[in-house]
């Protein structure tokens, strides 16, 4: 079996602020709040946007009393890497439904922050974990649109009335895709952070029959994907750059002038 090829690092001088747009507390601490904490030690701003608060998340406990638990947990988790702006949008947890509405909520999120980047999970149904879950699908699906709709005056325009100006961000990264194009070297004390952060769920933890270690898991995770970016322990990320041009028209012009050139030779 052929060596996996070595990713590049993300251009962290390419982006000061960053915004997670994500479904439930804790779906940012499954490996990305790591990359997070070596952002924020770097002195890059960012910020977490919830869809929900995972109240149906427990079965053991009524939906009333998970919210604000989760919710506590999120917030503790989200200090531990340095993130101190956290908002909760509030739609049902477990059945959230694609919608202009959500698409709207999240653009309004970064029109206000102006983010160089959006940070989302993966919208497949398969994803680097394995079957992925249907809120994470929604949401993930629902803020790559947000961005489009961010940058656009004619899409939304009461976001216009309420002083909301457009914003285009440079940057999509999306966690857990299973064609990574670049990394983020969390060894060290990034690591210890996305750690500390998701052990802070511990209530949402206990409830999972035979859940693994967060120390483990990550620690394991990490080091996996360290062996694509050279280092000891990285993030892998898909990264879209919407200052560059698409893949398929390098290609094009690429062989565009080839063409021209085998042309002129004969």
């Amino acid at each position: 079996m052929e060596p996996a090829e070595q990713l590049p690092p993300l251009p962290v001088d390419a982006f000061e602020r960053v915004l997670c747009v994500v479904a439930h507390p804790d779906d940012v601490e499954y490996g990305a709040s790591s990359a997070v904490a070596a952002w924020s030690a770097g002195g890059i701003e960012v910020r977490y946007l919830l869809l929900t608060r995972g109240e149906a998340g427990m079965d053991a406990v009524h939906p009333e009393e998970t919210g604000p638990l989760r919710s506590h947990e999120q917030l503790a988790a989200s200090a531990i890497v340095g993130v101190s702006q956290v908002e909760f949008l509030d739609y049902p947890d477990g059945t959230l439904v694609y919608s202009l509405t959500m698409r709207r909520d999240i653009a309004r999120a970064i029109r206000a922050f102006r983010p160089d980047a959006v940070l989302v999970g993966s919208w497949e149904v398969e994803f680097a974990a394995g079957l992925n879950q249907a809120d994470h699908r929604v949401a993930g699906l629902a803020a790559i649109d947000a961005i489009r709709d961010a940058g656009n005056r004619w899409v939304f325009p009461e976001l216009l009335d309420e002083g909301q100006q457009p914003w285009s961000p440079r940057w999509l990264l999306v966690a857990s895709d299973q064609q990574p194009t670049h990394g983020v070297d969390v060894t060290g004390d990034p690591l210890e952070k996305g750690i500390a952060s998701l052990e802070a769920h511990g209530a949402y933890l206990a409830g999972i029959p035979g859940h693994p270690s967060p120390r483990l898991m990550l620690t394991g995770i990490t080091a996996v994907q360290g062996q694509r970016l050279g280092v000891p322990h990285a993030v892998l990320l898909k990264a879209f750059d919407f200052q560059a041009p698409p893949p398929i028209a390098l290609q094009a012009m690429a062989m565009a002038q080839e063409l021209t050139s085998q042309a002129e030779a004969t």
